[in-house]
Protein backbone atom coordinates (compact mmCIF):
# COMPACT_ATOMS: atom_id res chain seq x y z
CA UNK A 1 0.00 0.00 0.00
CA UNK A 2 1.17 3.59 -0.43
CA UNK A 3 4.10 1.75 -2.56
CA UNK A 4 4.55 4.62 -5.54
CA UNK A 5 3.37 7.56 -3.54
CA UNK A 6 6.37 6.75 -1.42
CA UNK A 7 8.44 5.89 -3.86
CA UNK A 8 7.90 9.27 -5.45
CA UNK A 9 7.98 10.95 -2.05
CA UNK A 10 11.45 9.74 -1.10
CA UNK A 11 13.02 10.24 -4.23
CA UNK A 12 12.08 13.73 -4.35
CA UNK A 13 14.74 14.71 -1.59
CA UNK A 14 17.59 14.48 -3.73
CA UNK A 15 18.48 18.02 -4.50
CA UNK A 16 17.78 18.99 -0.87
CA UNK A 17 20.06 16.52 0.45
CA UNK A 18 23.08 16.61 -2.41
CA UNK A 19 22.82 20.82 -2.84
CA UNK A 20 26.18 21.85 -1.23
CA UNK A 21 25.37 23.88 1.55
CA UNK A 22 27.03 25.34 5.11
CA UNK A 23 25.16 22.88 7.98
CA UNK A 24 23.96 24.35 11.24
CA UNK A 25 24.96 21.13 13.33
CA UNK A 26 23.37 20.77 16.97
CA UNK A 27 24.65 18.21 19.30
CA UNK A 28 22.21 15.98 21.02
CA UNK A 29 23.84 13.99 23.15
CA UNK A 30 27.56 11.80 22.65
CA UNK A 31 28.04 11.19 18.98
CA UNK A 32 24.79 11.83 18.15
CA UNK A 33 24.05 15.01 15.71
CA UNK A 34 21.04 16.92 14.45
CA UNK A 35 21.72 19.27 11.49
CA UNK A 36 19.08 22.02 10.02
CA UNK A 37 18.19 19.22 7.11
CA UNK A 38 17.66 16.33 9.52
CA UNK A 39 14.76 18.64 10.23
CA UNK A 40 13.62 20.18 7.06
CA UNK A 41 13.56 16.80 5.18
CA UNK A 42 11.31 15.62 7.97
CA UNK A 43 8.85 18.62 7.97
CA UNK A 44 8.97 18.55 3.95
CA UNK A 45 7.95 14.98 4.22
CA UNK A 46 5.76 15.37 7.51
CA UNK A 47 3.62 17.60 4.96
CA UNK A 48 3.60 15.44 1.96
CA UNK A 49 2.71 12.26 4.31
CA UNK A 50 -0.26 14.27 5.55
CA UNK A 51 -1.45 14.98 2.04
CA UNK A 52 -1.33 11.15 1.23
CA UNK A 53 -3.41 9.91 3.90
CA UNK A 54 -4.17 12.11 7.13
CA UNK A 55 -4.83 9.10 9.22
CA UNK A 56 -1.71 8.16 9.40
CA UNK A 57 0.69 8.91 12.62
CA UNK A 58 4.11 9.76 12.26
CA UNK A 59 6.73 8.21 14.42
CA UNK A 60 10.08 10.32 13.66
CA UNK A 61 13.75 10.53 14.95
CA UNK A 62 14.00 14.65 14.89
CA UNK A 63 10.33 15.11 17.11
CA UNK A 64 8.14 13.72 20.35
CA UNK A 65 6.78 10.42 19.59
CA UNK A 66 5.04 9.92 23.05
CA UNK A 67 1.52 9.71 20.97
CA UNK A 68 2.72 6.29 19.80
CA UNK A 69 1.15 3.53 21.69
CA UNK A 70 -1.07 1.64 19.96
CA UNK A 71 0.40 -1.70 18.13
CA UNK A 72 -2.57 -1.78 16.42
CA UNK A 73 -2.61 1.82 14.88
CA UNK A 74 -1.50 3.17 11.53
CA UNK A 75 2.21 4.82 11.29
CA UNK A 76 4.69 6.25 9.33
CA UNK A 77 8.29 5.47 10.57
CA UNK A 78 10.34 8.12 9.54
CA UNK A 79 13.97 8.73 9.38
CA UNK A 80 14.87 11.85 7.41
CA UNK A 81 18.65 11.13 7.18
CA UNK A 82 19.71 7.88 8.70
CA UNK A 83 23.90 8.56 8.99
CA UNK A 84 23.67 12.12 10.12
CA UNK A 85 27.18 11.53 11.01
CA UNK A 86 28.06 10.79 7.08
CA UNK A 87 26.41 13.39 5.87
CA UNK A 88 27.67 15.54 8.39
CA UNK A 89 31.17 14.73 6.80
CA UNK A 90 30.30 14.18 3.00
CA UNK A 91 31.12 10.45 3.21
CA UNK A 92 28.11 9.83 1.27
CA UNK A 93 26.42 7.13 3.15
CA UNK A 94 23.32 8.09 4.47
CA UNK A 95 20.09 7.48 3.76
CA UNK A 96 15.78 8.20 3.72
CA UNK A 97 14.44 5.55 5.13
CA UNK A 98 10.54 5.48 5.20
CA UNK A 99 8.32 2.48 6.34
CA UNK A 100 4.14 2.28 6.46
CA UNK A 101 2.78 0.32 9.36
CA UNK A 102 -0.76 -1.09 9.50
CA UNK A 103 -2.47 -4.14 10.97
CA UNK A 104 0.82 -4.44 13.42
CA UNK A 105 2.94 -5.33 10.21
CA UNK A 106 5.13 -2.92 8.20
CA UNK A 107 3.35 -2.81 5.18
CA UNK A 108 5.28 -1.08 2.68
CA UNK A 109 9.25 0.26 2.81
CA UNK A 110 11.81 2.60 1.06
CA UNK A 111 14.86 3.52 1.79
CA UNK A 112 16.55 5.80 -0.49
CA UNK A 113 20.58 6.82 -0.89
CA UNK A 114 20.11 10.45 -2.62
CA UNK A 115 24.41 10.28 -3.17
CA UNK A 116 24.53 7.06 -5.31
CA UNK A 117 20.90 7.21 -6.30
CA UNK A 118 19.81 3.80 -5.14
CA UNK A 119 16.65 3.34 -3.78
CA UNK A 120 15.55 0.10 -2.40
CA UNK A 121 12.42 -0.93 -1.88
CA UNK A 122 9.89 -3.83 -0.65
CA UNK A 123 5.82 -4.13 -0.32
CA UNK A 124 4.46 -7.07 2.33
CA UNK A 125 4.13 -10.41 -0.21
CA UNK A 126 5.48 -8.65 -2.68
CA UNK A 127 8.88 -9.31 -3.07
CA UNK A 128 12.27 -6.79 -2.21
CA UNK A 129 13.85 -4.29 -5.37
CA UNK A 130 17.01 -2.18 -6.03
CA UNK A 131 15.94 0.79 -8.39
CA UNK A 132 12.97 -1.61 -9.29
CA UNK A 133 15.20 -4.51 -9.87
CA UNK A 134 14.80 -7.56 -7.79
CA UNK A 135 16.85 -8.26 -4.90
CA UNK A 136 17.90 -11.95 -2.78
CA UNK A 137 19.57 -12.44 0.19
CA UNK A 138 22.78 -14.03 -0.35
CA UNK A 139 22.91 -18.28 -0.29
CA UNK A 140 26.22 -18.64 1.65
CA UNK A 141 25.46 -21.23 4.71
CA UNK A 142 28.59 -21.03 5.84
CA UNK A 143 29.90 -18.29 8.56
CA UNK A 144 33.41 -18.65 6.79
CA UNK A 145 32.13 -17.34 3.64
CA UNK A 146 30.04 -14.39 4.66
CA UNK A 147 30.75 -10.46 4.85
CA UNK A 148 29.61 -9.11 7.82
CA UNK A 149 28.24 -5.58 9.21
CA UNK A 150 28.33 -4.15 12.73
CA UNK A 151 26.64 -1.33 14.36
CA UNK A 152 28.89 -0.21 17.15
CA UNK A 153 25.93 1.58 18.86
CA UNK A 154 27.92 4.76 19.47
CA UNK A 155 25.03 6.58 21.10
CA UNK A 156 24.88 3.74 23.63
CA UNK A 157 28.36 3.35 25.26
CA UNK A 158 27.62 1.16 28.08
CA UNK A 159 27.58 -1.72 25.13
CA UNK A 160 31.54 -1.08 24.30
CA UNK A 161 32.41 -4.15 26.70
CA UNK A 162 30.38 -6.30 25.33
CA UNK A 163 30.35 -5.21 21.97
CA UNK A 164 34.17 -5.41 21.00
CA UNK A 165 34.31 -8.60 22.45
CA UNK A 166 31.77 -9.87 20.32
CA UNK A 167 32.98 -8.38 16.98
CA UNK A 168 36.13 -10.30 17.46
CA UNK A 169 34.56 -13.03 17.99
CA UNK A 170 32.72 -13.06 14.90
CA UNK A 171 35.64 -11.63 12.85
CA UNK A 172 37.10 -14.72 14.09
CA UNK A 173 35.05 -17.16 12.25
CA UNK A 174 33.25 -14.91 9.36
CA UNK A 175 35.16 -13.86 5.78
CA UNK A 176 35.48 -9.91 7.09
CA UNK A 177 33.63 -6.89 8.50
CA UNK A 178 32.58 -4.10 7.60
CA UNK A 179 30.62 -0.78 9.19
CA UNK A 180 28.93 2.19 7.47
CA UNK A 181 27.15 4.14 9.83
CA UNK A 182 24.06 3.78 8.42
CA UNK A 183 21.33 1.19 10.22
CA UNK A 184 18.48 1.46 6.62
CA UNK A 185 21.20 1.13 4.32
CA UNK A 186 23.26 -1.76 6.22
CA UNK A 187 19.96 -3.78 6.19
CA UNK A 188 19.37 -2.43 2.97
CA UNK A 189 22.44 -4.66 1.61
CA UNK A 190 22.06 -7.59 2.93
CA UNK A 191 18.67 -7.27 1.75
CA UNK A 192 20.47 -6.52 -1.97
CA UNK A 193 23.29 -9.54 -1.21
CA UNK A 194 25.93 -7.33 -0.71
CA UNK A 195 26.40 -8.28 2.78
CA UNK A 196 25.67 -11.26 4.54
CA UNK A 197 24.56 -10.53 8.22
CA UNK A 198 24.11 -7.40 10.53
CA UNK A 199 23.43 -7.28 13.97
CA UNK A 200 23.81 -3.53 16.44
CA UNK A 201 21.96 -3.31 19.95
CA UNK A 202 19.63 -0.70 20.71
CA UNK A 203 18.04 0.00 17.11
CA UNK A 204 15.34 3.08 17.15
CA UNK A 205 11.96 2.28 14.92
CA UNK A 206 13.40 4.52 12.50
CA UNK A 207 16.70 2.79 12.48
CA UNK A 208 15.18 -0.15 11.12
CA UNK A 209 11.64 -0.53 10.82
CA UNK A 210 12.12 0.08 6.60
CA UNK A 211 15.39 -2.16 6.61
CA UNK A 212 13.78 -5.17 8.41
CA UNK A 213 10.95 -5.43 5.64
CA UNK A 214 13.41 -5.08 3.09
CA UNK A 215 15.51 -8.28 4.39
CA UNK A 216 12.24 -10.34 4.86
CA UNK A 217 11.03 -9.68 1.21
CA UNK A 218 14.70 -10.51 0.08
CA UNK A 219 14.53 -13.67 1.59
CA UNK A 220 16.09 -12.53 4.55
CA UNK A 221 15.60 -13.19 8.51
CA UNK A 222 15.71 -10.91 10.60
CA UNK A 223 15.46 -11.26 14.86
CA UNK A 224 15.99 -9.45 18.29
CA UNK A 225 18.97 -11.27 19.93
CA UNK A 226 16.98 -13.19 21.80
CA UNK A 227 15.22 -14.74 18.77
CA UNK A 228 12.20 -12.59 19.01
CA UNK A 229 9.89 -11.05 16.51
CA UNK A 230 11.20 -7.15 16.62
CA UNK A 231 9.04 -5.05 17.76
CA UNK A 232 9.62 -2.22 15.28
CA UNK A 233 7.26 0.39 17.59
CA UNK A 234 10.41 0.39 20.33
CA UNK A 235 14.11 0.09 20.47
CA UNK A 236 15.52 -3.54 19.63
CA UNK A 237 18.44 -5.57 19.23
CA UNK A 238 18.80 -7.48 16.10
CA UNK A 239 20.34 -9.80 14.21
CA UNK A 240 19.51 -9.78 10.01
CA UNK A 241 20.86 -12.58 8.00
CA UNK A 242 20.15 -14.60 4.91
CA UNK A 243 18.53 -17.08 6.86
CA UNK A 244 21.33 -19.56 6.49
CA UNK A 245 23.50 -18.33 8.87
CA UNK A 246 20.86 -16.69 11.13
CA UNK A 247 21.48 -19.65 13.84
CA UNK A 248 24.90 -19.31 13.97
CA UNK A 249 25.06 -15.75 14.17
CA UNK A 250 23.12 -15.55 17.06
CA UNK A 251 25.37 -18.44 18.88
CA UNK A 252 27.91 -16.31 18.98
CA UNK A 253 25.90 -13.07 20.04
CA UNK A 254 24.59 -15.44 22.90
CA UNK A 255 28.09 -15.94 24.03
CA UNK A 256 28.23 -12.07 24.34
CA UNK A 257 24.92 -11.22 25.36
Amino acid sequence: MFEREMIELVRSTRDMLTEEKELEITAKGRANFVTQMDVAVQEYMRTKLHDIDDGVLLLSEEQDNSQVSDPDGRYWILDPIDGTQNFIRHFDMSAVSLAYYAQGLLQTAVVYNPFTDELFHAVRGGGAFLNDKPIHVTGNGALSQCLVVIGTSPYDRQYTEKNFPLFQAMYSQCLDIRRTGSACLDLAYVAAGRTDIYFERNLKPWDMAAGILLVEEAGGKVTTYDGQTPDVLHNEHIIATNGLVHEDTARIIHQHW
